[in-house]
């Protein structure tokens, strides 16, 4: 075994021992509550979970923000939890960019710039950022996968397994097969830097006419599978300005709502990943810029068709079209009572938009944006012992809405988020979609 095999053999051992002493943990307390009649406090243990995962840079971090916006996935306690989680572990130090650019832009990869910045500008959870310059004076955003990030994801993914399976034997109201599925798909996607290049590019059509939403450029000659270069997009956190007029929110929180949007309904392209990192707001004050297109999920026309059909289910009562909205989405087998149950879910998510009237989007229960509604429906499917599978494709169109949710919250935007769908939506046409689709995927290869 070569030094480099032994460095990732034991790194992966590493995470494995802190990853499954915290399962394992938590596997000794489900099962004392469910077979001894042990009562645990969820709030600690989740708090205690949250501070175990916290102190892992990689995908496990990425994992737990997903799972805490699928109210499905765990228990609301540990959702909100989970919901909070930072890396707190350091950026990776000069040694390692040098030998990651060397690595894929050449032994002399210091002449292809101006300038390049030693310390990071930004630390995520598969990679961290260095600001350049470019011959021509551009300033300029490098991204550095960290390394071993495959048999990192491969590790943590099968944690998530693990916590899964310890859930489902204590809770069977989900089946979380296809969660798990979606999850590790996107999240090996996220490392190949080629394709979020492409994704970029694509969403730079995509948003073309929206002169309120920015995309970076990117620099092919600089990029890599493992180093994405783009031009630096200045900008400030969204949430410093919870305080602005309200006529400034009101429009930061429309370009938000256009940013994920238009290109769902338009082409039935999402980004995935509307965590607050990937947005700021540009110098105008006005103006925001969209990051990291690691995460896009590309859906199949009739799942949009299927998500506009469930609007128009709930507008009129149709129940019917409602259990077709379902099947079209994936779901299979459904009762009535189970029916009834996502339909909750369903009122709950798209009530913003059947209000013809200018409102907030919602509150935060407990500081987790739909937390009470999460619980209502999920103890409903557990006494129903509905034990459902969820679609793939329903993970990250749930978990854009609520992440959105929680920045329109964060900036008490009062909208009429009646008649900005209605207006997206007004001549939706899914064969034209689809020729939409088909354009940007042959243009851009995604």
């Amino acid at each position: 075994m070569s030094e480099t095999e032994k460095s990732n053999f034991g790194g992966r051992a590493l995470r494995y021992g802190k990853t499954t002493t915290t399962m394992a943990s938590l596997a000794a307390k489900l099962a004392g509550e469910k077979w001894l009649g042990l009562n645990i406090d969820k709030d600690s243990h989740a708090r205690e979970l949250m501070m175990s995962l916290g102190n892992l840079k990689g995908p496990l971090m990425k994992v737990a923000q997903i799972l805490a916006t699928i109210p499905e996935a765990l228990p609301p306690e540990y959702a909100q939890e989970l919901q909070q989680l930072q890396s707190s572990a350091p950026p990776m130090g000069w040694p390692f960019v040098k030998r990651r650019m060397k690595a894929e832009l050449g032994e002399n990869w210091q002449t292809r710039f101006a300038q390049f910045d030693k310390e990071s500008s930004a630390a995520a959870s598969l990679g961290q950022v260095h600001k350049a310059r470019h011959h021509d004076g551009t300033l300029l955003a490098c991204k550095l996968q960290y390394p071993d990030m495959s048999s990192a994801i491969d590790a943590d993914l099968k944690q998530l397994k693990l916590i899964f399976s310890l859930y489902q034997n204590y809770d069977k109201s989900i089946n979380t097969n296809n969660i798990h599925a979606e999850i590790a798909e996107r999240l090996f996607e996220e490392l190949d830097y080629k394709r979020e290049a492409r994704h970029s590019q694509a969403y730079s059509y995509m948003l073309k006419d929206e002169p309120n939403v920015h995309v970076p450029d990117i620099y092919e000659d600089l990029s890599t599978g493992r180093l994405l270069t783009s031009n630096w997009l200045e900008g400030d956190k969204i949430l410093n300005f919870k305080t602005a007029p309200i006529e400034k929110r009101n429009q930061l929180a429309m370009n938000m709502f256009k940013a994920w949007y238009v290109p769902l309904y338009q082409y039935g392209i999402i980004h995935g990943d509307p965590h607050l990192g990937n947005y700021t707001v540009r110098p105008d004050d006005l103006s925001i810029n969209l990051l990291d297109f690691g995460c896009v999920r590309i859906f199949p026309p009739s799942f949009v068709k299927g998500v506009i059909d469930l609007y128009h289910a709930l507008q009129t009562n149709n129940n019917d079209l409602a259990v077709e909205a379902y099947e079209t989405w994936g779901f299979k087998g459904l009762t009535n009572e189970v029916i009834e149950i996502l339909n909750v879910w369903a009122r709950f998510l798209y009530g913003p938009i059947l209000d013809d009237k200018i409102r907030p989007i919602g509150k935060a229960e407990g500081a987790m944006y739909g937390r009470d509604t999460a619980k209502q429906v999920h103890e409903q499917l557990r006494e129903a012992r509905a034990g459902i599978p969820v679609p793939r494709e329903f993970v990250f169109m749930d978990r854009a809405a609520l992440g959105l949710g929680s920045v329109f919250i964060h900036l008490d935007a009062q909208i009429n988020w009646y008649q900005l769908f209605n207006e997206m939506i007004d001549g939706f046409d899914v064969g034209a979609l689809t020729i939409r689709q088909n354009k940007v995927k042959k243009q851009h290869s995604i």
